[in-house]
């Protein structure tokens, strides 16, 4: 007996492991902010191109739902779920990214192009 009630709990121990191990995967995949050149080109060929299918088709469906959704009050909402969520994820996001918006990387570069600029233009004031 007690032999079958350790295995039960070697089990459901083993079990529990390996349920939380593929979210510990995930977690640590969603973090990646420098995809590979597989990604980029498997972005480039097919989600691209797939997204302005998607935006596309988001319009026509919100354009037939137009007179429902005006009477309604809510066309904001559903071009936003229709044509917005696409829009952003097709052309809001690097090439290879998952995850839709800018990363910190591209803040960075323009706070450095900024900055270069603004000292760019007191220099030239001050040699005027």
């Amino acid at each position: 007996m007690k032999r079958k009630a350790g295995a039960r709990r070697a089990i459901a121990a083993m079990l529990i492991a390996c349920m939380m191990l593929p979210q510990a995967l995930w977690a640590q995949d969603a973090i990646d902010d420098s995809p590979n050149e597989f990604a980029m080109v498997g972005d480039l060929l097919v989600a691209r191109p797939l997204g302005l299918v998607m935006v596309a088709g988001g319009t026509a469906v919100w354009l037939v739902s137009l007179p429902f959704t005006l009477l309604s009050g809510h066309a904001g909402e559903a071009a936003g779920t229709l044509i917005g969520g696409p829009v952003e994820t097709t052309f809001m996001r690097c090439l290879g990214c998952r995850n839709p918006g800018y990363t910190g990387k591209d803040i960075e570069r323009a706070r450095e192009n900024k900055e270069r600029e603004e000292a760019e233009a007191e220099a030239m004031a001050a040699a005027e």
